[in-house]
């Protein structure tokens, strides 16, 4: 037997084991969540791949197939369902936007509100019949909600229609797991309690060529006592910076105009880097280099939003000039039992910083109402903070408890009426400071990324500021993708209408 046809026999017997194994596989694969394994922090160290690809065996087990990926919460979850979305169309499958077309359906979940959860076995029992009348269908679920034990147990119980359970830190394995799911006779459970390894190049199919997501790192080691995500998303792990910048100028050269860096704790980044000493700060400073318009960067925290990076920031240029700076509440004793590690003092300082060194910079918020045990005068001190603070907008919200979070132990005697009327009172101040924040641009002209066609009315274009600022008018569709210039006309409370001007207008 010569060396080539030993390596064939080799080869031909490692596929055979590998397929003996893997239907072996099809009837086992069961890993539930813990979330008492994910609130562990170990030490050990993360591993980066490079080697993503899809097996041979599994690269047309899509072929004239369709899937449809419905996604609920936050940017990062629609980063990932471009991520699936990228996968599935490498093992041959469509993508599509009818339900009943679809061969394929997986629901992307938010775990960070009840609301958001409701939802989701909302469409979960809608999908009941369509699992009825077309027995060949595969219903999943993934992302943040296939992380808590108390969702996959109402799942088993309650929603047998269900054949694919994934969460979010094996979404690698999705052609695996969806192989199994196809080929096995039972319910394919597979959630990683504990986080998993970085994976670079996994195909992405993004929407649009205008604006991109680009993460830059995974998880959350801040464990507010409301939050599910630490749990969810695991303990923070950054990607490497080379591989962070090659992929925006990746996006540069194929023409978009903006992108957003995301991370649950984004200006925690680099922290966990043990061979370098680079912070956000320093990865901002190089892709202000890169030529793209606009770079963006959520969800802040103001335990980590460094003096450097606001001196970086301070650049301009292509880096915006807008804050996304979550607050949560204005009083000291909610804000400790929240464990944000911070006062109103420290958060009123830093915002100071930042507005002294961007003079117009935009800022937005997150705010909690009727957290456990909240009082009038507790509520009192968040309605004076965002006088204070003057927010351009805030994301407001009625406390919810998420069930293993130390929040959902303590007692809340907070009637749900007062929150209601609390968040009412709260939303009122919001958007009076929000009117008037926009009758500022009366009569300017406002540089506006054209984002597409108004949800309103298709003969009018929409598009953001550099300050996120919501603008519509009316311009060629042409117009779409560009950076446009706009004298406002008029100012709303939550958008601002105008008219396209010429660029000598705006020398001029």
């Amino acid at each position: 037997m010569n060396e080539e046809q030993r390596k064939q026999q080799e080869t031909s017997s490692s596929q055979e084991k590998s397929t003996k194994d893997y239907s072996q596989y099809f009837e086992t694969t069961y890993v539930p969540p813990s979330l008492k394994q994910a609130k562990k922090r170990g030490k050990e160290d993360i591993a980066i791949h490079y080697d993503f690809e899809i097996p041979v065996n599994m690269q047309q087990i899509g072929s004239g197939k369709k899937f449809l990926i419905r996604t609920y919460g936050c940017q990062m979850n629609e980063h990932d369902s471009e991520n699936m979305a990228g996968i599935l169309m490498n093992m041959g499958f469509v993508s599509t936007s009818i339900a009943e077309e679809a061969d394929v359906i997986l629901i992307n979940t938010c775990a960070i509100r009840e609301n958001a959860e409701n939802k989701v076995f909302g469409e979960l029992g809608h999908l009941k019949a369509l699992k009825r009348d077309n027995p060949g269908l595969i219903l999943g679920v993934c992302g943040c909600m296939s992380q808590e034990e108390s969702v996959v147990n109402r799942i088993l119980e309650k929603h047998q229609q269900i054949d694919l359970i994934f969460g979010t830190h094996n979404i690698h394995r999705l052609p695996e797991l969806l192989q199994s799911a196809i080929f096995g006779k039972e319910m394919v459970v597979e959630v990683w309690s504990k986080e998993g390894d970085i994976i670079e190049n996994m195909p992405r199919a993004r929407k649009g060529q205008i604006q991109g997501w680009v993460n830059i790192m995974y998880g959350c080691d801040k464990f507010c006592t409301y939050c599910i995500v630490p749990y969810t998303r695991g303990k923070e792990r950054s990607r490497r910076p080379e591989d962070i910048i090659e992929e925006v100028r990746h996006l540069a050269r194929n023409g978009y105009k903006e992108i957003t860096l995301l991370g649950q704790n984004v200006n925690a980044y680099g922290k966990d880097l043990a061979d370098v000493n680079y912070g956000l700060g320093d990865l901002m400073d190089e892709l202000h280099k890169i030529d793209i318009p606009r770079i963006r960067f959520t969800t802040s925290h103001p335990r980590d939003f460094d003096d450097h990076l606001i001196d970086v920031l301070a650049k301009g240029g292509n880096l915006v000039e807008h804050i996304h700076l979550p607050v949560q509440s204005g009083n000291n004793e909610i804000l400790k039992l929240m464990a944000r590690k911070y006062t109103r003092e420290q958060y009123v300082e830093l915002a100071g910083k930042i507005k002294q060194a961007i003079p117009n910079a935009s800022f937005t918020t997150d705010i909690i109402v009727g957290f456990p045990n909240e009082t009038e005068e507790q509520f009192e001190d968040t309605m004076t903070l965002v006088r204070e603070m003057d927010y351009d907008s805030a994301f407001t919200y009625i406390y919810s408890p998420r069930d293993g979070t130390p929040a959902a132990k303590m007692q809340d005697n907070v009637p749900m009426e007062v929150k209601k009327a609390r968040l009412k009172r709260l939303n009122e101040l919001v958007n009076e400071q929000s009117a008037k924040k926009n009758l500022d641009y009366q009569g300017r002209v406002v540089e506006v990324l054209v984002e597409g066609e108004s949800k309103k009315n298709p003969d009018v274009l929409s598009g953001r500021t550099r300050t996120n600022r919501l603008v519509n008018f009316r311009a060629p569709k042409s117009a779409i993708g560009q950076i446009v210039h706009v004298r406002v006309t008029e100012a709303k409370t939550w958008s601002l209408n105008g008219e396209v001007v010429e660029m000598s207008e705006v020398n001029g």
